[in-house]
């Protein structure tokens, strides 16, 4: 190339500068966009920390908020209720007949105490290092080593099928239309959220509880993993023990077509 521009008698420079000018003009245009997002982040922040900013919070701290809220909300509705009951036991047009139909509803409905014989079952996951811990099992995967809402749901349908009169998981009584639903290793119940160890206690004959939860399959099956791993399980006879009413709204909640 430099022979061929001699030949003609031209003076390469001014090619080499022309080459050079969209990289200049890049580099002014790389700037000028830089000082753009700086103002921007200044006059987005107002001198304050954006990334701590609480309309950047992480989905894990609005569900503990939501959580710790509903959690509210029940204890005022709990109160609420009671202030209803006392006020209708207290109004002389109530027969005895209707009081005594109130209250078999709120027996059916669990929302109101519990007491009696009571046996509590604890699940809780393995170690994170866990290793085999019986010959013959293999290296564990990181799902054979944390509680499931199969594993959950398989102790309260054992402790129904065993008789039991209410069942309470985690500190909240069980209604008809409670559902035990686990995701990732937390558990959803009626608006709250729960880390393991897992609680579910239950009212009944002891004997009779216990001997329907060694006869579940479900529950046999979690027993390998329990004496392969080293997940938790716990049963316990509680004595007499009183089962919390439910304090939850009793509505039903369900989709409806868009119109």
């Amino acid at each position: 190339m430099s022979n061929s521009a001699d030949s003609h008698g031209q003076n390469t420079s001014p090619v080499r500068t022309s080459r050079h000018r969209p990289v200049r003009l890049l580099t002014a245009a790389v700037f000028a966009l830089a000082g753009l997002m700086f103002f921007t982040s200044f006059n987005t922040a107002k001198g304050t920390n954006i990334r701590t900013d609480s309309s950047l919070l992480k989905l894990s701290d609005l569900v503990r908020e939501r959580s710790q809220k509903n959690g509210t909300l029940e204890n005022t509705n709990s109160a609420l209720r009671g202030d209803v009951d006392r006020l209708t036991r207290g109004h002389d047009s109530t027969s005895r007949t209707e009081s005594a139909r109130r209250e078999a509803l709120a027996d059916q409905a669990a929302t109101r105490e519990l007491r009696g014989p009571a046996v509590s079952v604890t699940l809780d996951d393995a170690p994170p290092d866990a290793g085999p811990k019986l010959p013959g099992y293999p290296e564990p995967q990181p799902n054979d080593l944390v509680i499931h809402q199969q594993d959950l749901q398989a102790v309260v349908n054992a402790l129904w099928q065993g008789g039991a009169s209410g069942i309470q998981v985690m500190g909240q009584r069980l209604i008809s239309t409670s559902a035990v639903r686990c995701v990732g290793n937390t558990l959803i119940l009626q608006g709250r959220v729960y880390s393991p160890p897992y609680t579910v206690t239950a009212v009944g004959d002891p004997e009779k509880l216990k001997q329907t939860l060694a006869a579940s399959p479900q529950i046999q099956n979690y027993m390998l993993y329990v004496n392969g791993y080293g997940l938790g399980w716990e049963v316990k006879d509680r004595g007499d023990l009183t089962l919390p009413g439910y304090t939850g709204t009793v509505d039903l909640h369900y989709a409806r077509p868009v119109s």
